[in-house]
Protein backbone atom coordinates (compact mmCIF):
# COMPACT_ATOMS: atom_id res chain seq x y z
CA UNK A 1 0.00 0.00 0.00
CA UNK A 2 2.70 2.41 0.57
CA UNK A 3 4.60 1.71 -2.01
CA UNK A 4 1.41 2.45 -4.42
CA UNK A 5 1.28 5.29 -2.48
CA UNK A 6 4.67 6.54 -2.77
CA UNK A 7 4.71 5.72 -6.83
CA UNK A 8 1.44 7.46 -6.83
CA UNK A 9 3.69 10.55 -5.81
CA UNK A 10 6.14 9.98 -7.59
CA UNK A 11 3.77 10.35 -10.60
CA UNK A 12 2.11 13.04 -9.32
CA UNK A 13 5.07 15.28 -8.56
CA UNK A 14 7.01 14.33 -11.55
CA UNK A 15 6.83 17.77 -14.29
CA UNK A 16 4.60 16.53 -17.22
CA UNK A 17 5.98 17.80 -20.60
CA UNK A 18 3.84 19.01 -23.70
CA UNK A 19 5.22 18.73 -27.84
CA UNK A 20 4.62 22.70 -28.13
CA UNK A 21 6.47 22.78 -24.85
CA UNK A 22 9.59 20.63 -25.89
CA UNK A 23 9.39 22.12 -29.18
CA UNK A 24 10.13 25.54 -28.03
CA UNK A 25 12.91 24.65 -25.60
CA UNK A 26 14.68 23.24 -28.29
CA UNK A 27 14.04 25.90 -30.46
CA UNK A 28 15.41 28.40 -27.94
CA UNK A 29 18.47 26.48 -27.51
CA UNK A 30 19.19 26.04 -31.73
CA UNK A 31 18.48 29.92 -32.15
CA UNK A 32 21.14 30.49 -29.22
CA UNK A 33 23.30 27.95 -31.59
CA UNK A 34 22.44 29.85 -34.47
CA UNK A 35 23.43 32.96 -33.10
CA UNK A 36 27.19 31.56 -32.84
CA UNK A 37 27.67 29.93 -36.27
CA UNK A 38 28.44 33.31 -37.88
CA UNK A 39 28.93 32.13 -41.22
CA UNK A 40 25.61 30.16 -41.06
CA UNK A 41 24.09 33.39 -39.92
CA UNK A 42 25.74 35.67 -42.36
CA UNK A 43 24.43 32.90 -45.32
CA UNK A 44 21.11 33.19 -44.12
CA UNK A 45 20.44 37.00 -42.89
CA UNK A 46 22.46 38.37 -45.42
CA UNK A 47 22.54 36.54 -48.81
CA UNK A 48 19.21 36.47 -49.93
CA UNK A 49 18.92 40.36 -49.51
CA UNK A 50 21.65 40.60 -51.88
CA UNK A 51 21.27 38.40 -55.01
CA UNK A 52 18.15 39.64 -55.93
CA UNK A 53 19.86 42.86 -57.01
CA UNK A 54 22.30 40.33 -59.39
CA UNK A 55 18.85 39.33 -60.55
CA UNK A 56 17.74 42.58 -61.87
CA UNK A 57 21.21 43.49 -63.53
CA UNK A 58 20.43 40.53 -65.88
CA UNK A 59 16.73 40.11 -66.61
CA UNK A 60 15.78 42.52 -69.27
CA UNK A 61 12.55 43.78 -70.63
CA UNK A 62 13.37 42.41 -74.07
CA UNK A 63 13.97 38.74 -72.11
CA UNK A 64 10.44 39.08 -71.37
CA UNK A 65 8.91 40.10 -74.52
CA UNK A 66 6.11 38.02 -75.30
CA UNK A 67 5.74 35.69 -71.95
CA UNK A 68 3.48 38.34 -69.82
CA UNK A 69 5.76 38.37 -67.02
CA UNK A 70 7.23 41.26 -65.96
CA UNK A 71 10.47 41.76 -64.43
CA UNK A 72 9.39 42.94 -61.13
CA UNK A 73 7.39 39.86 -60.50
CA UNK A 74 10.70 37.77 -61.94
CA UNK A 75 12.59 39.87 -58.74
CA UNK A 76 10.03 39.53 -56.49
CA UNK A 77 10.11 35.37 -56.40
CA UNK A 78 13.62 35.67 -56.86
CA UNK A 79 13.89 37.51 -53.55
CA UNK A 80 11.40 34.62 -52.18
CA UNK A 81 13.48 32.27 -53.56
CA UNK A 82 16.72 32.76 -52.55
CA UNK A 83 15.03 33.51 -48.98
CA UNK A 84 14.06 29.69 -49.12
CA UNK A 85 17.59 28.22 -50.20
CA UNK A 86 19.72 30.09 -48.18
CA UNK A 87 18.05 31.06 -45.07
CA UNK A 88 16.09 27.88 -44.56
CA UNK A 89 17.74 25.30 -47.00
CA UNK A 90 21.51 25.51 -47.31
CA UNK A 91 21.45 26.61 -43.49
CA UNK A 92 19.67 23.56 -41.84
CA UNK A 93 21.75 21.03 -44.44
CA UNK A 94 24.46 22.13 -42.06
CA UNK A 95 22.69 22.61 -38.74
CA UNK A 96 21.37 19.00 -39.31
CA UNK A 97 24.70 17.54 -40.15
CA UNK A 98 26.88 20.01 -37.12
CA UNK A 99 24.34 18.32 -34.90
CA UNK A 100 23.78 15.00 -35.75
CA UNK A 101 28.13 14.58 -35.78
CA UNK A 102 28.14 16.75 -32.80
CA UNK A 103 25.87 13.84 -31.03
CA UNK A 104 23.54 16.26 -30.29
CA UNK A 105 20.76 14.38 -32.20
CA UNK A 106 22.04 11.47 -30.22
CA UNK A 107 21.73 12.43 -26.90
CA UNK A 108 18.08 14.32 -27.39
CA UNK A 109 16.59 10.90 -28.74
CA UNK A 110 17.28 9.31 -25.29
CA UNK A 111 15.19 11.96 -23.78
CA UNK A 112 11.36 13.01 -24.34
CA UNK A 113 11.83 14.55 -27.27
CA UNK A 114 10.47 12.51 -30.66
CA UNK A 115 12.21 12.15 -33.89
CA UNK A 116 10.22 14.71 -35.67
CA UNK A 117 10.41 17.18 -32.90
CA UNK A 118 13.81 17.06 -32.84
CA UNK A 119 13.89 17.79 -36.47
CA UNK A 120 11.55 20.27 -35.84
CA UNK A 121 12.78 21.97 -33.20
CA UNK A 122 16.42 22.36 -34.39
CA UNK A 123 14.55 23.65 -37.87
CA UNK A 124 12.29 26.17 -36.56
CA UNK A 125 14.69 29.08 -35.98
CA UNK A 126 15.49 29.41 -39.74
CA UNK A 127 12.25 28.61 -40.86
CA UNK A 128 11.38 31.60 -38.99
CA UNK A 129 14.28 33.72 -40.48
CA UNK A 130 12.80 32.21 -43.95
CA UNK A 131 9.55 33.86 -43.44
CA UNK A 132 10.22 36.79 -42.43
CA UNK A 133 12.65 37.69 -44.84
CA UNK A 134 9.38 36.56 -47.32
CA UNK A 135 7.76 39.03 -45.83
CA UNK A 136 10.20 41.67 -45.82
CA UNK A 137 11.30 41.15 -49.20
CA UNK A 138 7.56 40.91 -50.69
CA UNK A 139 6.88 44.11 -48.98
CA UNK A 140 10.11 45.82 -50.11
CA UNK A 141 9.47 44.37 -53.84
CA UNK A 142 5.78 45.46 -53.68
CA UNK A 143 6.73 49.07 -52.63
CA UNK A 144 10.22 49.83 -54.69
CA UNK A 145 8.81 47.96 -57.67
CA UNK A 146 5.15 49.55 -57.55
CA UNK A 147 3.54 45.68 -57.97
CA UNK A 148 0.68 46.21 -56.27
CA UNK A 149 -0.46 44.03 -53.58
CA UNK A 150 -0.85 40.63 -54.64
CA UNK A 151 -4.12 39.68 -56.39
CA UNK A 152 -4.21 36.53 -55.28
CA UNK A 153 -2.91 36.54 -52.09
CA UNK A 154 -4.07 32.80 -51.02
CA UNK A 155 -1.89 31.08 -53.73
CA UNK A 156 1.25 33.61 -53.12
CA UNK A 157 0.70 32.43 -49.37
CA UNK A 158 0.08 28.81 -50.01
CA UNK A 159 3.50 29.03 -52.07
CA UNK A 160 5.72 30.66 -49.29
CA UNK A 161 3.91 27.98 -46.51
CA UNK A 162 4.77 24.76 -48.58
CA UNK A 163 7.96 26.33 -49.76
CA UNK A 164 9.05 26.46 -46.20
CA UNK A 165 8.09 23.18 -45.63
CA UNK A 166 9.58 21.48 -49.06
CA UNK A 167 13.16 23.22 -48.04
CA UNK A 168 12.91 21.88 -44.58
CA UNK A 169 12.32 18.37 -46.18
CA UNK A 170 14.98 18.86 -48.47
CA UNK A 171 17.73 19.89 -45.87
CA UNK A 172 16.74 16.59 -44.17
CA UNK A 173 17.04 14.73 -47.01
CA UNK A 174 20.77 15.98 -47.97
CA UNK A 175 22.14 15.99 -45.05
CA UNK A 176 21.18 12.35 -44.71
CA UNK A 177 24.11 12.13 -47.17
CA UNK A 178 26.26 14.37 -46.10
CA UNK A 179 29.29 13.10 -44.20
CA UNK A 180 30.72 16.26 -42.70
CA UNK A 181 29.78 19.99 -42.24
CA UNK A 182 32.05 20.84 -45.12
CA UNK A 183 30.79 18.16 -47.40
CA UNK A 184 27.21 19.36 -46.66
CA UNK A 185 28.01 22.72 -48.17
CA UNK A 186 28.80 20.85 -51.16
CA UNK A 187 26.25 18.48 -51.65
CA UNK A 188 23.45 21.26 -51.27
CA UNK A 189 24.64 23.06 -54.22
CA UNK A 190 23.31 20.68 -57.04
CA UNK A 191 19.52 21.22 -55.56
CA UNK A 192 20.39 25.41 -55.36
CA UNK A 193 22.14 25.27 -58.63
CA UNK A 194 19.07 23.69 -60.68
CA UNK A 195 16.72 25.71 -58.59
CA UNK A 196 18.03 28.80 -59.16
CA UNK A 197 18.01 28.22 -63.57
CA UNK A 198 15.30 25.75 -63.77
CA UNK A 199 12.61 26.55 -61.38
CA UNK A 200 11.24 29.87 -62.62
CA UNK A 201 13.15 32.19 -59.78
CA UNK A 202 15.51 33.87 -61.96
CA UNK A 203 14.38 32.89 -66.07
CA UNK A 204 10.73 32.45 -66.06
CA UNK A 205 9.71 29.03 -67.31
CA UNK A 206 7.34 30.99 -69.99
CA UNK A 207 11.31 31.74 -72.22
CA UNK A 208 11.77 27.94 -72.09
CA UNK A 209 10.47 25.62 -75.44
CA UNK A 210 7.11 24.41 -73.84
CA UNK A 211 8.12 20.59 -73.79
CA UNK A 212 11.53 21.92 -71.48
CA UNK A 213 8.97 23.49 -69.48
CA UNK A 214 7.27 21.18 -68.97
CA UNK A 215 9.63 19.23 -67.36
CA UNK A 216 11.14 21.88 -65.04
CA UNK A 217 7.47 22.53 -63.72
CA UNK A 218 8.31 19.10 -61.95
CA UNK A 219 11.31 20.78 -60.28
CA UNK A 220 11.07 20.58 -55.97
CA UNK A 221 10.76 24.70 -56.53
CA UNK A 222 8.66 25.70 -59.39
CA UNK A 223 5.11 25.08 -57.48
CA UNK A 224 6.42 27.45 -55.09
CA UNK A 225 7.60 30.11 -57.74
CA UNK A 226 4.46 29.26 -59.99
CA UNK A 227 2.28 30.02 -56.70
CA UNK A 228 4.19 33.22 -55.55
CA UNK A 229 4.42 34.77 -59.15
CA UNK A 230 1.12 33.75 -59.48
CA UNK A 231 -0.77 35.24 -56.64
CA UNK A 232 1.06 38.17 -57.40
CA UNK A 233 -0.11 38.84 -60.86
CA UNK A 234 -3.88 37.13 -60.42
CA UNK A 235 -3.32 34.83 -63.46
CA UNK A 236 -2.94 31.85 -62.14
CA UNK A 237 -6.18 29.44 -62.75
CA UNK A 238 -7.71 27.11 -60.43
CA UNK A 239 -6.27 24.04 -62.23
CA UNK A 240 -2.81 25.17 -62.50
CA UNK A 241 -3.12 26.76 -58.93
CA UNK A 242 -4.17 22.90 -58.05
CA UNK A 243 -1.37 21.22 -60.13
CA UNK A 244 1.18 23.68 -58.32
CA UNK A 245 -0.15 22.69 -54.98
CA UNK A 246 -0.20 18.86 -56.23
CA UNK A 247 3.35 19.02 -56.98
CA UNK A 248 4.42 20.78 -54.11
CA UNK A 249 2.74 18.27 -52.06
CA UNK A 250 3.74 15.41 -53.65
CA UNK A 251 7.29 16.77 -53.12
CA UNK A 252 7.26 17.01 -49.85
CA UNK A 253 5.56 13.72 -48.78
CA UNK A 254 8.56 12.29 -50.84
CA UNK A 255 11.00 14.24 -48.78
CA UNK A 256 9.43 12.96 -45.92
CA UNK A 257 9.70 9.41 -46.97
CA UNK A 258 13.31 10.03 -47.80
CA UNK A 259 13.67 11.52 -44.75
CA UNK A 260 11.97 8.26 -42.57
CA UNK A 261 14.09 6.01 -44.56
CA UNK A 262 17.60 7.54 -44.98
CA UNK A 263 18.04 10.25 -42.31
CA UNK A 264 20.98 9.41 -40.01
CA UNK A 265 20.89 9.95 -36.01
CA UNK A 266 23.99 8.92 -35.54
CA UNK A 267 28.10 10.44 -37.17
CA UNK A 268 28.86 9.09 -40.48
CA UNK A 269 31.44 6.73 -40.51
Amino acid sequence: MSTTLTEQRTTAAAPRTTPAGRLGALARTELTLLGRAKGTLFTALVVPLILPFTVQATVKESTLEGTGVKVGEVLLTAAVGFSLLFAVYAALVTIFVVRREELVFKRLRTGELRDPEILAGAALPSVLIGFAQCVVVTAGATVLLDLGAPKAVWWALAGVLLGLVLSVALAAVTAGISKTAESAQVMALPLMFVSMIGSGMTVPLEVFPDRVASVLELLPLSPVITLVRGGWSGELTAGEGLMALAVAVAWILLGVFAVRRWFRWEPRR
